[in-house]
């Protein structure tokens, strides 16, 4: 049939881009964003969000989409909504597993009350799936809204990132494996406890994507968007740092767009697997926040090998957070056996991790001090101007020239 109109089709479904997953870890911290109520509101700020959501579904109809809300004392998936989530709103029963469903008309939505399932309303200006998705999003931001009570946002002032990333990790490695396992020609299996393999299995592959016969890439690219607010992540930074080394490892980079705050793990993240990170510090850079995203985190690894990454060439702040105060210091002291990081010698001198016996050997108290000496009689020094300062007679030694 191809040749009937004289076109090879199934050569240019070989050019076809990969599916990308877009992970977005959306940070809902009530405290933060009281703060830039003035300037870009929550309410915006979700908004806009959808407009750039919509717009990388609008890219590849294989591309797919994942929304996980990191809230004061828990993590929340937004997008698409976990099954049990949905049973427990109809019969009020709870489940332990996280499988997941999308939202749709099917009879699958929410249930209020004793009122039937909830569809998302019929628009004949709005494409179905944006509806769907837009439906899912919001009603699910809404029962987290809801949820939170004011003793859990006193006693938790900051983000549950780390649980985010945890998750973001989780889904993004099951998509995958369901993705690999519907190809027929996917690469071999991630060998986690081989430090020397690379995402997809194949060493000759760094990029981690399986190719057809005809040369195109059929695996599905994955990435991380965290929308952050908050500051202080110093209480989490061995989860936190877990979760980076985890998406160096497996190639999935983690873009960071800082609304808020000053997070400066999330800008070791970024420079560690790749991504990109920008600051949104005015309220006339905030008031921009779909631009930005829109130009900076639209296009996929695959675009971004042909364009020139914004934030490229920026000083990352690369200090660390200790694990017996959680505060960031400058200089710290190292466990030489699980490389724990102290902000002050230990008073016992035995390591709070991992229990070992360290020595300080009398760290501060002979403090080396280099005493100075006078030269010697009948030597001549040579100083700037090239003069004699020595004792014996005769002209001065010139300095070289």
């Amino acid at each position: 049939m191809n040749a009937v109109d004289a076109t090879d089709r199934g050569a240019a479904q070989e050019d076809i881009e990969p599916p990308s997953l877009l992970t977005i870890i959306l940070d809902t911290n009530p405290h933060a964003w009281a703060v830039l109520a003035n300037t870009l509101p929550l309410s915006k700020a979700v908004a806009n969000l959808l407009v750039f959501i919509n717009a990388h579904l609008a890219i590849n109809h294989a591309n797919r989409i994942a929304v996980i809300a990191s809230h004061s004392e828990r993590a929340e998936w937004l997008y698409p909504t976990p099954a049990h989530v949905q049973r427990e709103r109809r019969t009020g029963t709870s489940h332990d597993s996280e499988d997941f469903e999308m939202e749709n008309g099917d009879g699958d939505g929410d249930s209020l009350g004793s009122g039937g399932p909830v569809h998302p309303p019929d628009d004949a200006n709005k494409y179905r799936p944006f509806a769907q998705l837009e439906h899912a999003l919001l009603r699910n931001l809404q029962r987290l809204l809801a949820t939170t009570t004011p003793a859990a946002i006193s006693s938790h002032p900051s983000t549950m990132l780390a649980g985010a990333l945890t998750r973001a990790l989780a889904y993004i490695s099951k998509q995958t494996t369901s993705t690999s396992s519907l190809t027929s020609t996917s690469s071999a299996q991630f060998n986690y406890s081989d430090p020397s393999s690379m995402a997809g299995g194949n060493s000759a592959d760094p990029t981690g994507t399986s190719r057809t016969s005809g040369g195109s890439s059929t695996a599905l690219t994955s990435r991380i968007l965290i929308i952050s607010v908050s500051g202080d992540l110093a209480d989490k930074y061995i989860e936190i740092m877990n979760s980076i080394f985890a998406c160096q490892r497996l190639s999935i980079p983690i873009d960071v767009l800082k609304l808020a705050g000053s997070p400066i793990f999330l800008q070791q993240a970024a420079d560690t697997t790749g991504g990109i990170y920008l600051s949104l510090e005015t309220p006339q850079a905030r008031a921009g926040i779909l631009q930005y995203l829109m130009f900076a985190y639209l296009p996929d690894q695959t675009a971004r090998e042909h364009l020139i990454v914004p934030g490229e060439g920026e000083g990352v702040d690369f200090r660390a957070a200790c694990f017996c105060h959680k505060r960031v210091v400058d200089i710290g002291f190292v466990c030489s056996i699980c490389l724990s990081i102290f902000c002050e010698p230990l008073a016992d001198g035995e390591c709070l991790l991992c229990g070992s016996h360290l020595s300080m050997a009398n760290y501060g108290q002979n403090p080396v001090v280099v005493a100075k000496t006078k030269p010697k009689k009948g030597k001549k020094r040579m100083l700037d101007g090239g003069a004699d300062t020595g004792t014996s007679g005769g002209e001065g030694t010139p300095a070289p020239g």
